[in-house]
């Protein structure tokens, strides 16, 4: 006596009169780490090569990244673009001997965040060490590229950090909500004869100025 088949399931029946093709699978593919630029050129973030950054990509990118996660007042948000050109701006004002190649280290101090953002300050802390590295791999290709060392020696960091937190100061005390001592708290207070305004520029006018600066800067007359 033959045995009988067992029936088969209801999908299996739905595919079988459907006629469906069974599927190859597909190998597996690693995660996009890489990102098109409106140059034209595909920055790999692993691994970032010179060659593959090109100022006008850094301009735009951080002349439409927000500071302070945008919480700022104004018709504009205080772009990262921005507080490069203040923090360079400020970097001659407390080293007024620095040769060109220091002043135009400091503009792109955070020529990073064109690609990553401005991440705030708590955020890097719990990202940890792979963050920075990260950072510091993309920073040292930027360096590069414009004719700098991968990084700056310690002296010339301690100036442009002193000078970051100068700006910081300023734009939390007159953009974004800091009273005085606050500010003092997280960044310092700044020399007292220095008194700097802070009014966010419009998107494309920072672009420019930016453009125009990091050209001065490479080439200067």
């Amino acid at each position: 006596m033959k045995s009988q088949a067992r029936p088969a399931t209801g999908a299996a029946r739905a595919a079988k009169s459907a006629g469906a093709p069974k599927r190859a699978a597909k190998p597996s593919e690693p995660p996009r780490a890489w990102q098109r630029m409106l140059s034209g050129r595909r920055l790999d973030l692993l691994n970032p090569s010179p060659f593959d950054i090109e100022i006008e990509d850094i301009a735009h990118g951080l002349a439409r990244v927000a500071r302070w996660n945008g919480q700022t007042s104004g018709a504009h948000a205080f772009s990262v673009a921005q507080h490069s050109l203040l923090v360079e701006d400020i970097c001659g004002r407390i080293a007024p001997g620095w040769p060109a190649k220091w002043r135009l280290a400091a503009l792109i101090h955070d020529a990073p965040e064109y690609v990553i953002g401005d991440m705030i300050s708590p955020f890097k802390t719990a990202l940890g060490l792979d963050y920075k590295e990260f950072e510091a791999r993309l920073e040292a290709a930027i360096h590069l590229r414009f004719g700098l060392p991968a990084h700056a020696p310690a002296a010339i960091k301690a100036v442009i950090k002193r000078a970051d937190y100068i700006s910081a100061y300023f734009e939390a005390t007159q953009l974004a909500g800091f009273d005085a001592d606050e500010a003092k708290r997280f960044f310092g207070a700044p020399p007292k004869a220095m008194k700097l305004k802070v009014e966010p520029m419009e998107t494309s006018a920072v672009q420019r100025a930016f453009l125009k600066r990091f050209r001065f800067l490479l080439e200067p007359s």
